[in-house]
């Protein structure tokens, strides 16, 4: 038999029962699409995470106080013999390849201008803040460099608590009281928008001096260092613990790079997406048996047509590769449908909720093809294996 006329045998013997062979696919493109939307959550969460992260710049190591222990348990949540300090991060400027230093204390505090008040956070922070953080200024300036010390009493705001606290005039040049302390404000923030949960905008800018005063604290929580991007970060790491270690005099601190933050959330990520891709291919079994029931009451219709076949002289291979080309293409017309159903279903989503991190991955897109074809293949192999070894002339006479 040439390969036209097995294949128009395979199309005619499909579309003759087009409501059993939807019904069938239906199957497995149901199993597909529920594979391919749930790898898109873990696909696009990981890349939203990845978004997430660079939107506080790249090449940042962070520094917290406390040593973590192998049990877990980060001695810096209750205190250390020796916290961090503001002359850590001036020291810490002046190591090779460093290219800015922002310490990082936080607290919460109420906020007034002439007319208005709220409570929000408060950070005390470096100049470098706006270079390392990627901030942007919408009108004024950030905090100046001056002694770190002893700075000047300034502060800037991020844009939604401007338009809260100066909803009809500029803020800039004002005085804004936090806490019991007044403040002139310097700077206006671009918006930045909401990075890992955490609005961005509603938060207030000083000194970390002037945050230490204010909450009443010796330590920092952070110290964020942007290091040269062709510098290698293991070196990086090696030189900041080496040069803490001797200030001292112990390793009671803990660095973390960005690099390792991300790297142990894309293999959560992966096996969490892993995971949900397996209980989406459970939905292929379900296809793979109405398959098998497909092909099995095919070959039981088609006995006559199976012995003629051989009678003409196709032999059992011919035969059994027939009804493997029609298993295997059914699945595949399955598979395709699915793909584009969640193809469709996806753009949707992404058009009418933008936010929500949802993006097809190729790589899983044409594994689960590949699964589908695989799943025809063996569901097809029972019943082909049946036809081809049916005798042609016993064939004749029970039809």
């Amino acid at each position: 038999m040439r390969s036209r006329d097995s294949i128009r045998f395979i199309g005619h013997s499909l579309a003759s029962n087009r409501l059993r062979t939807l019904l069938s696919a239906l199957g497995i493109g149901i199993g597909i699409a529920a594979v391919v939307l749930l790898t898109s959550i873990g696909t696009g969460l990981q890349q939203y995470v990845l978004n997430e992260f660079t939107q506080f710049g790249s090449h940042v190591l962070m520094i917290n106080p406390g040593k973590t222990s192998t049990l877990g348990v980060n001695p810096g949540v209750f205190g250390t013999t020796r916290p961090l300090t503001i002359e850590d991060s001036q020291y810490l400027k002046q190591l090779a390849q460093v290219d800015a230093v922002v310490p990082v204390l936080q607290g919460n505090a109420r906020v007034e201008s002439a007319r208005r008040q709220r409570r929000t956070e408060i950070l005390g922070v470096g100049p470098d803040a706006l270079a390392v953080w990627k901030l942007e200024m919408l009108s004024g300036s950030f905090l100046p460099v001056e002694d770190p010390l002893s700075p000047r009493a300034t502060v800037v705001l991020g844009h939604t608590i401007y338009r809260e606290l100066f909803p009809e005039t500029g803020a800039v040049g004002r005085f804004l009281r936090i806490g019991d302390y007044r403040f002139r404000i310097v700077g206006v923030l671009k918006p930045k928008g909401t990075v890992l949960g955490f609005d961005m905008d509603t938060l207030v800018y000083i000194p970390a001096a002037r945050a230490q005063e204010i909450f009443n604290r010796r330590g920092l929580m952070e110290i964020d260092v942007s290091y040269n991007p062709d510098a290698e970060p293991g070196r990086i790491v090696r030189r900041v613990k080496s040069f803490l270690t001797r200030r001292h005099g112990r390793e009671d601190f803990t660095l973390l790079t960005q690099g390792e933050m991300l790297a142990v959330l894309n293999k959560i990520i992966k096996v969490l997406t892993i995971a949900i891709g397996a209980l989406g291919g459970i939905s292929l079994l379900v296809g793979a048996v109405g398959i098998v029931t497909l092909m099995t009451i095919a070959v039981a219709e088609r006995v006559a047509e199976i012995g003629l076949l051989k009678a003409l002289g196709a032999g059992a291979g011919q035969v059994m590769m027939l009804f493997l080309g029609e298993a295997l293409l059914l699945a595949l017309l399955g598979g395709a449908g699915g793909l584009a159903f969640a193809a469709a279903l996806i753009s949707t989503v992404n058009w009418l909720a933008p936010a929500l991190p949802l993006k097809i991955s190729l790589y899983y897109s044409i594994l689960s093809l590949l699964v589908c074809a695989l799943i025809g293949l063996l569901a097809g192999v029972a019943p082909a294996r049946y036809a081809a070894k049916l005798n042609p002339v016993q064939a004749l006479r029970d039809e």
